[in-house]
């Protein structure tokens, strides 16, 4: 069992930036890989960004590329998502998700743990 708590969501004007934090409190997620997942209101979750465990590979979907970057630190069991020039359509609660991958894994249904999530607002 691996419980993940995300932090760092909140308010922002379109053009900020926001650091979302993954922790899992208590466990080393290392041999984890890690992904960041968003969901709006009536829309699907859909994939943001991911990071592999062992070489740390990453991986983002096109419309965040450019603009967010990932990050590990395994010292700190903690995943970063590094959100800059947000736009307001990128409201949405933002998810990290573990899996005991040793690749990038970008669909949803390749991650079993998954935090509660935390919201990110960007106003216009």
């Amino acid at each position: 069992e691996v419980q993940l708590v995300e932090t760092g969501g909140g308010l922002v004007q379109a053009g900020g930036s926001l650091r979302l934090s993954c922790a899992a409190p208590g466990r080393t997620f290392d041999d984890y890989s890690i992904a960041w997942f968003r969901q709006a209101p009536g829309k699907e979750r859909e994939g943001v960004a991911c990071i592999s465990s062992g070489n740390g590979r990453s991986d983002f979907a096109d419309s965040v590329k450019g603009r967010f970057t990932i990050s590990r630190d395994n010292t700190k069991n903690t995943v970063y998502l590094q959100m800059n020039s947000l736009k307001p359509e990128e409201t949405a609660v933002y998810y990290c998700a573990a899996a005991p991958l040793t690749r990038v894994g970008t669909s949803r249904w390749e991650y079993d743990y998954w935090g509660q999530g935390t919201q990110v607002t960007v106003s216009s």
